[in-house]
Parts: C-alpha cells; sequence; structure tokens
C-alpha cells in the first residue's frame, strides 16, 4: 500500500511538472473545476452515434455527411477506386481535424481545443471499429435515418458546449480575428460536398445526401437550439453568493429583489431575475447546485428579449 501511494504521488507531481512546462497547468486546473464528466460522456456519446449514422447507413446507402465527416467519406470513396488501398473514412476525418486543432489552439482558446480534441479522437476511434452493417440498400432510408443518428449526436455536443471540430473551429477563428459572424462558412462546405458528390457518384448520390443534411439540421435543432432564452427566477438565502455565481460563471446579470415574503412562513427572502440561454441551461443548474442546493428555482422558457443580450461564444 506504502509502494502505490508513492507511486501515484510521483506521477501526480510528474503531471503537474510537465504540465508547468508547457504552460498547461492552469486550463488542467480550470477544467477539473468544471463538470468535465459530462462533456467527456457527450463527447463518446457524439463518437458512438457519429459512427453508426456513417457505418450503419451513409457508407451503405452511398450517402455523404455534411462537414468534415463528408469530406472524408469521399476521400475514403475515391481513394478506394483509384487505388489498390483504401484510405479508411476514420483517418481521413482525423487528418482533417489535426491542423484545425493546432489552429484552435493558437486562435480559440485551449480548453475548448483539449474538448475538441477529445470529441474528435472518440468519433474517429468508434468509426474506425463499428463494423459496417448494411441494414438496407434503401438510400432514401438509409439517409433519414443517417441523419437522425448524426444530428442526435450534434445536437448532444452542442447541448454540452463542446464542438465537433471541422467547420465549427474554421468559423469562431474569423469570429475572433474579423469579428464578424460567418455561419455561411458551414453551408458554402456542404454545397460543395453535394457538388463533388454529384460529380463523382452521380447526383441521385447528391440529392439522397441532401435530405440527410436537413433531416441532420432538424433533429439538431430540436435537440439544442442555442438562441433560445430562459428566464430564471431564484427565491435565495444567500443572494450575495448566487450574484457572484452568474457574473463569473455565467457572464450574465442579475436584478434583485430584496425582502422578499414568503406567506407560508413569512420568511424574508430575495429573488432574483436572471435570463440565460439554453445552452448555458446545464451550467446554471450544476453552479445552482454548489451554491446554493435549498434554492428555489422557477424556469420560463424560450422568453422574448426587447434590448441589449450578448450571445457567449463556444470555448
Amino acid at each position: 500500500m506504502i509502494k502505490k501511494t508513492t507511486f501515484w504521488k510521483k506521477l501526480k507531481r510528474s503531471v503537474r511538472r510537465w504540465a508547468k512546462k508547457f504552460g498547461l497547468w492552469q486550463t488542467i486546473r480550470s477544467i477539473s473545476r468544471e463538470k468535465y464528466d459530462e462533456k467527456i460522456s457527450a463527447s463518446i456519446l457524439y463518437g458512438l452515434l457519429s459512427s453508426i449514422a456513417v457505418n450503419f447507413f451513409f457508407q451503405s446507402g452511398h450517402v455523404y455527411s455534411s462537414g468534415v465527416t463528408g469530406i472524408s467519406q469521399i476521400i475514403s470513396t475515391v481513394s478506394h477506386q483509384l487505388f489498390d488501398f483504401g484510405i479508411p473514412v476514420s483517418l481521413a476525418f482525423y487528418a482533417i481535424n489535426f491542423p484545425l486543432l493546432i489552429l484552435a489552439w493558437h486562435t480559440i482558446g485551449k480548453k475548448f481545443t483539449i474538448f475538441t480534441f477529445i470529441t474528435v479522437t472518440m468519433s474517429s476511434i468508434f468509426i474506425q471499429f463499428m463494423p459496417e452493417v448494411v441494414l438496407t440498400t434503401a438510400p432514401l432510408i438509409n439517409a433519414v435515418f443517417g441523419g437522425l443518428f448524426m444530428g442526435s449526436g450534434i445536437g448532444f455536443a452542442l447541448k454540452n458546449n463542446i464542438s465537433s471540430g471541422g467547420t465549427d473551429i474554421v468559423s469562431l477563428t474569423v469570429r475572433r480575428k474579423t469579428g464578424r459572424s460567418v455561419g455561411s462558412i458551414s453551408l458554402i462546405v456542404n454545397v460543395m460536398i453535394m457538388i463533388i458528390a454529384g460529380i463523382l457518384f452521380g447526383w441521385q448520390s447528391a440529392l439522397y445526401s441532401m435530405v440527410a443534411l436537413f433531416i441532420t439540421s432538424r433533429v439538431t435543432d430540436a435537440i439544442y437550439t442555442k438562441q433560445k432564452k430562459m428566464q430564471a427566477m431564484i427565491i435565495t438565502s444567500n443572494p450575495e453568493k448566487v450574484i457572484k455565481m452568474v457574473h463569473k460563471r455565467l457572464h450574465r446579470g442579475v436584478t434583485c429583489i430584496n425582502d422578499a415574503e414568503g406567506t407560508y412562513n413569512h420568511e424574508k427572502k430575495a429573488v432574483l431575475l436572471t435570463v440565460i440561454t439554453r445552452s448555458e441551461f446545464n451550467d446554471f443548474k450544476f453552479y445552482m447546485k454548489k451554491v446554493d442546493p435549498k434554492a428555489f428555482i422557477s424556469v420560463s422558457e424560450n422568453v422574448q428579449i426587447i434590448g441589449r443580450f450578448i450571445e457567449e461564444e463556444v470555448g
């Protein structure tokens, strides 16, 4: 027991020394204080669902996904047709994302890059080792169900504030550098994928890929819609702690109504009002349980906002 304890202490000191040497210690400490377990679980779930979409439906139906996954499928298909060996989808997916991860490390942030790296790695591993199963050769069914699984994976990833890489990194990098919103980047990439698929593999394949893209986007929106606003009313005996948490962790403003009286016990408490986005809701619940687990919270969904409300970026 003494030897094992000594070993783990030495290992911990070595990791800390290595992290400090490369300037990663503060990033690792900040991640450890957050609910990283949920983010990693979402990364694993995304990898599983995206691999089912690719290996069970897209590949067998000759349907091409959106973004980097679709580009990887095209590279894999072309390599099988032109050479004796084929480049696996997982390898192409990882190779395209790797330089983008380096770009994200320098331009977006270390924490964002670490979780994106985990997500990309999980997806590559699952796509590589998940067997390709032909459930049906009907391209329409493959497009619908492939889009369903892919959209579910992307939705759960976004819901936990993680990115699957690809065009997300390019869009965020351009936004950080220029201050402009560039949501059209994903649209341009997806249109190029459809055109290339149509030219190389037939326009029927491109049309079914458009169906998959539509299903993916609709399912993603059903699971996660970032622009939805939520108003939280918090009744608490510790308003200072809650206000500090909302300011520091969520970067949102708070309206405080002091000395509100409950009609049951006639106890004086503070009523706090704040507006958050749907993407911040899980963080809000997590931090509220830590700051004031006895607080009474009422949440109204999809409220309308008139006035200044800042959308927070991923990462």
